[in-house]
């Protein structure tokens, strides 16, 4: 399994590089229509390579999505239907070819896909406001006309974007073909270095998947001998696991420099520095360090959960509760991975961790005693309990992401007797007590106040 994905993933990432490479080299300074048609052709033939006559799925979707931004116009309608048809399609594609193992077929393209086309409507419609009723985000990424369908095509099928992301606007793609995305205005970018460092550091974490991947294999939670071994032992196992499984998406994001070869992934310059990290879907090194769920959300698969914050989070204000708008941006991302009970399980779990964590991190936050020892000598042994905390329930939430059936993810809580849904249960119960205990009266007034 694990010699599958190294070999995949090789197949997958490396593969736009020559395509950027023919870019910078030979089609910098063509028309926008021979650009798109490269990209166009390119990305094509990757999808054929990898699924065959099956992208035509993906086509049909991006003909429907042109003419209804063609026919529709800059209104609600168009947004509510992209929304509808996209995702009722993908989800179409999920139950047809749903199996109990992790696949690679076009539906794993796909969801990238349907990510872009439903924003794509999102910035269309913003387009025709007033730039005072649009975030700074929303300015950037707003259409002032509909695409031509070459447009669409090429953005669809870029090659460095296509089968495992990252998202990006057509805004941004449309300043790439411009040659405005580089360093060297006029030029191609200066960014071989970085994208070159960019694909070393994915290699060494796909290697290292690959590597200690065959000792913490998704089969093992469902032997006999893993269902014998001591509770200790059960979820160390989980922690570890967790910690290599990952590295499986880690890598296929990280590996990808191809966006930071071709311009794509230019970002401006921040301090004097040229910034590359505008499709960096990973922070490897707040990744690897941070004691928090959070943390490790805030770096990992950044573009998705951005284009989940830009497009439905923040768009659903008008419902004037913030915790309603998460608990919907969530249930959109489970659906969005597919409609195996296990999606739904992982993102429940991940609502009640973030929950308790915020409300913890404000306990320490008001409290002067918590708040001295964190800043203590024994932080370094709180950082540690941290840790194993983190990445033992990280585990836990991540077991039915993976095994993805009800009989299959329930057996592997109920072999460490739901120690994580106990765990953060019994903690939410006790914050306020907590807090009515360590938080002076004052600091509670203010909060109230607030």
């Amino acid at each position: 399994s694990s010699l599958f994905y190294f070999c995949f993933s090789l197949s997958l990432s490396p593969a736009g590089y020559p395509c950027a490479l023919v870019y910078r080299r030979f089609l910098f300074y063509h028309p926008a229509t021979v650009i798109h048609l490269f990209h166009t052709f390119s990305g094509l033939a990757l999808a054929a390579f990898n699924f065959g006559s099956q992208l035509y799925h993906s086509t049909v979707c991006i003909l429907v999505q042109f003419l209804m931004l063609r026919l529709m116009g800059r209104t609600v309608t168009t947004v509510l239907s992209s929304f509808t048809f996209q995702l009722i399609y993908l989800l179409a594609g999920y139950y047809c070819t749903a199996t109990e193992e992790y696949d690679i077929k076009w539906t794993m393209p796909h969801c990238v896909l349907t990510l872009k086309l439903i924003g794509l409507s999102f910035d269309y419609y913003d387009g025709g406001k007033e730039p005072s009723e649009l975030s700074e985000d929303q300015k950037k990424a707003a259409l002032p006309s509909v695409p031509s369908l070459l447009e669409m095509f090429g953005f669809s099928y870029f090659y460095g974007g296509f089968l495992v992301g990252p998202q990006f606007t057509m805004r941004s793609y449309q300043r790439l073909v411009a040659g405005e995305l580089t360093d060297c205005p006029g030029k191609p970018p200066n960014s071989e270095i970085e994208a070159i460092k960019r694909f070393g550091l994915g290699f060494i974490c796909l290697a290292i998947f690959a590597v200690f991947g065959p000792y913490y294999p998704d089969s093992y939670f469902l032997t006999d001998e893993y269902e014998a071994q001591p509770f200790w032992y059960r979820c160390v196992f989980i922690l570890l696991w967790a910690k290599i499984i990952l590295y499986k998406y880690v890598s296929c994001w990280v590996i990808e420099g191809v966006c930071i070869l071709s311009g794509l992934g230019y970002n401006g310059i921040v301090d004097g520095k040229h910034q590359w990290d505008a499709c960096a879907n990973m922070k490897v090194w707040l990744f690897e360090t941070t004691p928090l769920f959070g943390g490790t959300i805030a770096s990992f698969n950044i573009n998705t959960n951005s284009w989940a914050a830009r497009h439905v989070f923040k768009r659903l204000k008008f419902l004037g509760n913030k915790t309603l708008s998460h608990v919907t941006t969530l249930f959109f991302l489970t659906i969005w991975h597919g409609l195996h009970s296990g999606y739904i399980m992982c993102f429940s779990m991940e609502f009640l961790i973030i929950t308790v964590e915020r409300q913890a991190q404000a306990l320490v936050r008001d409290s002067p005693a918590l708040t001295k020892l964190a800043n203590s000598a024994f932080y370094p042994i709180i950082y540690v309990v941290q840790q194993f905390i983190h990445w033992l329930f990280m585990g836990y939430s991540l077991v039915p992401f993976c095994l993805f059936a009800y009989d299959k993810w329930l057996k592997v809580h109920s072999s460490i007797y739901f120690c994580g849904h106990i765990f953060f249960l019994i903690v939410f119960l006790i914050m306020p007590y907590l807090r009515k205990a360590l938080v002076p009266k004052k600091e509670r007034s203010q909060k109230k106040e607030e």
